[in-house]
């Protein structure tokens, strides 16, 4: 009698193709993802917030480049993490994990408050915690079942949010025609004369840079994908930025000449009062529908299952407790690591569930920093080690990223900057006390 060998401990299964990881990068930024920041970032760019994603788009681009080069010659769960560790050495690789687990712990926190949000404008007088731990209990039940399932539910999702945007864009192009905003498609939320502040631009892309945040998770998924074919993963993630950038433009281009012709009175709800005033109050509470019941789905479900592969791979390498490293013998997840990640995604948007801008500018800053330590391995790797003569891919590029992210991080505001800066503080620290014990040795094969 034959039985089945038991998986691995330590392995994922392998059933994703291209077009699963393109719904999925699209899920994870979600089409409809400029509406969750429109009042913030329409407010910080003082109306240049086509503008405003035109930047953050570009600043992605280099950043998705160093990650499609990167994930064809290290493909790891572990994305920026497992790169760095590869490409750097054991301390920068933790440093660089370490960083983006801010980014990507707290992500899921801010779209739970999204959806709380939502749901405040759809029933009023209930708190916001009821609704963030009813969505933690929800996504956690759904990803337990493993990827696979989770791709299935995101397809369905994705469809439904660019019909819904598709829809919310015509009905406002209707309102532009008779005369509300700026009464046209003009240009005026990509350059007005007397508008223009680079200080204020770049704190608005600093804000803008989360709708983007998503493309860089598909790496999370190189351990995967079906057939190890190293190259779909990066191609994944350019298309998936190209397809979302051109999107976000278009909304905030149409949105951006809407915008003039109200006051904002809550920034986190501006999609709302837009929607209430220049079209009925029926397209609001019809907006808050699709966010509840598709944002909720297309854009948490993704996040927690990025943020639970990274914290698979670094307890793996056992630079995070090895526990976080354990596989369900039957759905292929790794379901300690969503645990520990569904607690703390809980425990964030509870305790800052009346601070969206704040929470998006921190979740910013954590992959910002990932993001540097992205480019300086294209460059350690490529540039230096290998002695590379491909000046755009692996010079130019990663160094352009590095430039203009630095340029995002002089918007950041003070409680962003004090929180990241004492995350890395923390995380420097806990780094050397792994070297001291001797973890930090490579031993994740490629």
């Amino acid at each position: 009698m034959t039985t089945t060998p038991a998986a691995p401990p330590h392995e994922l299964k392998r059933t994703l193709k291209y077009w699963d990881l393109i719904v999925y990068g699209l899920a994870y930024i979600a089409p409809i993802a400029p509406l969750s920041t429109l009042g913030f970032v329409w407010e910080a760019s003082h109306g240049l917030i086509a503008l405003a994603y035109v930047l953050g788009g570009v600043c992605m681009y280099f950043t998705a480049k160093s990650y499609a080069i990167m994930t064809e010659t290290i493909p790891t769960a572990g994305s920026v993490y497992g790169f760095a560790r590869h490409s750097l050495g054991a301390l920068p690789g933790f440093i660089a994990g370490w960083m983006i687990l801010l980014d990507y712990l707290l992500i899921p926190a801010f779209v739970y408050v999204l959806i709380a949000v939502a749901m405040e404008t759809l029933v009023p007088g209930v708190d916001r915690a009821v609704w963030i731990v009813a969505m933690v209990a929800m996504t956690t039940f759904i990803n337990w079942f493993g990827v696979t399932v989770t791709t299935r539910a995101n397809f369905a999702a994705v469809g439904v949010q660019v019909v819904v945007l598709l829809v919310f864009l015509a009905l406002a192009v209707l309102a532009l025609l008779h005369g509300k905003g700026n009464g046209a498609l003009t240009l005026k939320p990509f350059w007005e004369t007397g508008h223009f502040d680079a200080g204020a631009i770049f704190t608005a892309t600093s804000i803008s840079v989360m709708s983007f945040l998503g493309f860089d998770a598909i790496s999370t998924l190189s351990e995967e994908v079906e057939g190890h074919d190293r190259r779909l993963v990066g191609r994944a993630i350019i298309a998936v930025l190209v397809i979302s950038g051109a999107f976000f433009v278009l909304v905030t281009w149409v949105l951006g000449n809407l915008l003039p012709g109200i006051r904002i009175k809550d920034p986190a709800a501006a999609v709302y009062e837009l929607a209430d005033w220049s079209i009925g109050a029926w397209s609001a509470i019809a907006l808050a529908w699709a966010y509840v019941t598709v944002v909720g789905f297309s854009n948490a479900l993704p996040m927690q299952v990025g943020v639970a592969r990274v914290l698979f791979a670094m307890g793996r390498d056992r630079q995070l407790p090895h526990a976080l490293a354990r596989v369900h013998p039957r759905y292929h997840t790794p379901y300690v690591g969503m645990l520990v990640t569904a607690a703390i995604s809980l425990g964030v948007a509870l305790a800052m569930r009346n601070m969206m801008d704040e929470l998006a500018t921190i979740v910013n800053f954590g992959a910002l920093s990932g993001f540097v330590l992205l480019h300086v391995s294209v460059i350690a790797k490529f540039g230096i080690q290998g002695r590379s003569r491909q000046l755009f891919a692996h010079w130019f590029a990663p160094l352009a990223g590095i430039v203009v992210v630095g340029a995002v991080f002089s918007g950041m505001s003070l409680l962003a900057t004090e929180v990241g800066l004492g995350w890395l503080a923390i995380g420097i620290v806990y780094g050397l006390v792994l070297h001291a014990r001797h973890r930090d040795e490579l031993s994740t094969p490629l």
